[in-house]
């Protein structure tokens, strides 16, 4: 009974201190909070933001405090003509086609229908067979930094938009360096009612777990080099990221068919079809697709808490 009570206080705190409290930026309602910022992950989260240090707990971060990063600013023709290449060559595309390899991304699946596409480079120790056959010398500059976790090349085409959204775990900062870029006030991003453009050659970190969107509202492509950088943290921090972590190595995405596929990205391309159902029933069957929606969610809840409390009696029972 303590337990559940625990849980259920430590889940709403969270909730609650992300929707109304964190940052400046609101979600115009508690649904789109839920439809869009992962909630369920906000209470492992807050802790991280616990643990973060303080240069490290805004909107924006300064790069200069990676000693590591000045090498991709070093690099930057030779990047540039990699991901340049992939460009036309229509790898992008590929990656984003229904029923291909990297079609399956849990993560950013609801960006494809807005044009957004993306070529990973390394996600979490597996460097990826396609990247190092078409961007051996990125993936070498990459090896240097330490810091970096994951990679890859990010592009969004002419007048589109990313809508406002929070990413799920907090287990990294979001590094965006420009390599082709319209380099005007007009393709944004903004972070936490914060705007901040992209120039060619030029960098900026920022918190991804902050509300954030994008725009293009261009007539040019918009081709970046994203990162996934480790976030600065006191020990206790740390620590609990290393197991948290493991929840980010199942989430591997292939670009084509030789690269590894992660376990999660494997379940979720498994479900993808009876996601596409759901769209369907939602049209078609509105009230019907409540009660399936709630059923499901209610369920995964239960399940969620049954894992945590076979956890806490593992634990327990060591100590």
């Amino acid at each position: 009974m303590l337990f559940t009570l625990f849980i259920v206080c430590w889940f709403s705190a969270s909730m609650y201190y992300v929707y109304q409290l964190r940052g400046d930026a609101r979600y115009q309602s508690f649904s789109q909070y839920l439809r869009k910022s992962w909630p369920i992950f906000a209470p492992f989260n807050c802790v991280l933001y616990l643990f973060t240090k303080r240069k490290a707990q805004g909107a924006y971060i300064d790069p200069a405090q990676y000693k590591n990063l000045h090498l991709i600013q070093q690099n930057y023709p030779t990047i540039l003509a990699e991901a340049k290449a992939l460009f036309e060559n229509k790898a992008f595309c590929q990656t984003n086609e229904p029923g291909s390899p990297g079609y399956y991304d849990v993560g950013f699946r609801t960006f494809f229908k807005y044009g957004w596409s993306k070529f990973y480079l390394c996600w979490y120790g597996y460097q990826h067979e396609s990247a190092k056959k078409s961007c051996p010398q990125t993936l070498a500059v990459l090896q240097q930094i330490p810091e970096i976790k994951g990679a890859m090349f990010s592009i969004l085409p002419p007048n589109s938009q990313l809508t406002i959204h929070s990413d799920p775990l907090a287990c990294s900062l979001r590094y965006h360096f420009g390599l082709m870029v319209p380099n005007s006030p007009d393709c944004f991003i903004n972070v936490d009612g914060k705007a901040a453009h992209w120039r060619d050659g030029e960098a900026f970190i920022f918190d991804e777990t902050f509300p954030h969107f994008v725009r293009n509202d261009t007539d040019q492509y918009r081709l970046i080099l994203m990162c996934d950088i480790e976030r600065p943290m006191y020990w206790p921090g740390r620590l609990f990221n290393f197991f948290y972590g493991f929840l980010v190595r199942t989430t591997v995405v292939p670009n084509t068919a030789e690269d590894k596929v992660g376990k999660a990205s494997a379940l979720f391309a498994k479900v993808s079809p009876l996601l596409g159902q759901g769209k369907t029933m939602k049209k078609t069957k509105p009230r019907l697709y409540k009660v399936v929606k709630y059923s499901l969610n209610t369920t995964l809840l239960v399940l969620f808490y049954l894992l945590l409390h076979g956890i806490y009696q593992v634990v327990a029972s060591v100590v």
